[in-house]
């Protein structure tokens, strides 16, 4: 067995991530704050907050397949690039075109959805209509701006220049910020305004990634010489089959937001829930950032280890990494939200209905946050250890087994605990996650044996 190669630590390789997460999650409150700030008073501010909170496990769907499909074309071209197949790089990028004109047709058709059937979520006169502007809107328009993305991201990632991938992503916020700036205190367009700004925007990212893709291909294409000209038979079903299993996380994620939105928008007061829980859950994405990052820095890390037979160095970077997430809840997230929580509910929300449930809801965030972290950081170890299946069950265990059920039943329990129904949800889908990061920590530690076991064994042989 080779001997482990030095490394460098998930806090070193996750640093930067951090920094740049933070950065791109800061934009992407635009939206919500906007909102927030409508002129037409608190009623019109709340249904516009429910609305975009709404929209977003659709727009999670959408994340999902431009993962999975950037992800899958990134790999294919790497790959091909190293082994120099040009024609095999310019067949996978005509194929990514079948795929993307594929995705645009099926969120058309979701947009259409959401304008005929708005109604059908049970929400409030001026919660359905603004739901029904938004997500038509973000959808539709989304749909061009963000999947024709994947071929320049894709390109970018392959050729290693990660900065101008985080440029491009950077273009996209400042100008949805401006767009939203004169579109809703200028125009006057309310959430339309808000709308057309987020899908407008993304053009702002998308330009700048094809300039750079270009300049990328013409110096691949110049400098070329090709020693394999091999093709592939099926392209489309050689991508698909990375995509799929890279996307279906987030898919997890979309629908298990669509399910607690269709129950929160069935309670009394269905707008102040929706919109409450739409600034919770983005609060909690938002908290989540350095941990995520530090799950996305773990698969490289994990994969090197492993290549190398380094097995203690991954259990011992994902211990670090374990403790670096509790520290990080318990010395961060659990003041800050506790502190400044009620200030945020009051900036947020103008209906005290509204205010008094994101304000209580928000207390029991940190401890759905701690508890869920560890997941990020588990399940990328297990992909980096070229094991995908454990992640992918742990994922789908969370959210169909555990948080949506536990969620639900904790919003149905909570008058009887004296909780808000927002508490209630809270603190189900918190225990939910918990129960996933025992579970996959027990997995993981139980195959960490098994490995020194069939290490210690072959030594003896």
């Amino acid at each position: 067995m080779s001997q482990p190669q030095p490394t460098k630590s998930v806090l070193r390789l996750a640093t930067p991530l951090i920094f740049s997460f933070i950065l791109r999650d800061a934009f992407g409150w635009v939206d919500m704050i906007f909102a927030s700030t409508l002129p037409g008073g608190e009623e019109v501010n709340a249904a516009a907050v429910a609305a975009i909170g709404l929209t977003g496990p659709f727009v999670m769907l959408m994340i999902a397949c431009w993962v999975g499909s950037s992800n899958a074309l990134t790999s294919r071209i790497s790959a091909a690039m190293g082994a120099g197949q040009d024609a095999k790089i310019d067949q996978l990028l005509r194929a990514t075109h079948k795929i993307i004109w594929s995705l645009i047709a099926l969120f058309t058709a979701l947009a259409a959805a959401i304008w005929y059937g708005a109604e059908l979520w049970g929400l409030g006169e001026e919660a359905t209509r603004q739901f029904r502007i938004y997500g038509t809107v973000a959808l539709l328009g989304s749909s061009f701006t963000t999947f024709w993305t994947i071929l320049p991201d894709s390109i970018v990632k392959a050729h290693h220049d990660m900065r101008s991938t985080m440029w491009a992503g950077i273009a996209s916020s400042v100008l949805n910020v401006v767009l939203n700036a004169l579109f809703v205190f200028v125009f006057e367009w309310g959430i339309l305004g808000i709308a057309l700004a987020t899908v407008i925007g993304r053009l702002g990212g998308l330009l700048y990634a094809l300039r750079v893709a270009k300049r990328h291909e013409q110096k691949r294409r110049s400098e070329s010489t090709e020693s394999d000209p091999s093709l592939l038979p099926r392209p489309v079903r050689n991508l698909l089959s990375l995509a799929v299993p890279s996307g279906l996380s987030f898919v997890l994620m979309g629908l298990e937001g669509l399910v607690i939105y269709k129950f929160l928008a069935a309670q009394p007061d269905s707008t102040s829930n929706v919109a409450a829980f739409a600034l919770i859950d983005r609060a909690g994405r938002s908290l989540s950032m350095p941990m995520i990052a530090l799950g996305v820095a773990m698969l490289p890390l994990s994969a090197r280890m492993w290549g190398a037979g380094n097995m203690d160095g991954i259990r011992r970077e994902l211990n670090n990494g374990l403790k670096l997430m509790m520290l990080y809840g318990l010395l961060i997230v659990l003041p800050v939200v506790w502190l400044a929580g009620p200030s945020f509910a009051h900036a947020m929300a103008d209906k005290p209905e509204f205010e008094a449930a994101t304000r209580l809801g928000l207390r029991w965030l940190p401890l759905g946050v701690i508890l869920g972290s560890p997941m990020f950081l588990l399940r990328t170890t297990f992909e980096g250890m070229q094991k995908p299946l454990p992640g992918l069950a742990g994922s789908a265990l969370r959210a169909i087994v555990l948080s949506v059920p536990l969620g639900i039943a904790g919003l149905l329990l909570a008058p009887r605990m004296n909780l808000l129904p927002i508490e209630g949800l809270v603190l189900g889908m918190s225990a939910g996650s918990g129960i996933a990061s025992i579970g996959m920590w027990i997995w993981i530690r139980a195959w960490f044996r098994r490995c020194h076991a069939t290490r210690d064994v072959q030594a003896i042989q």
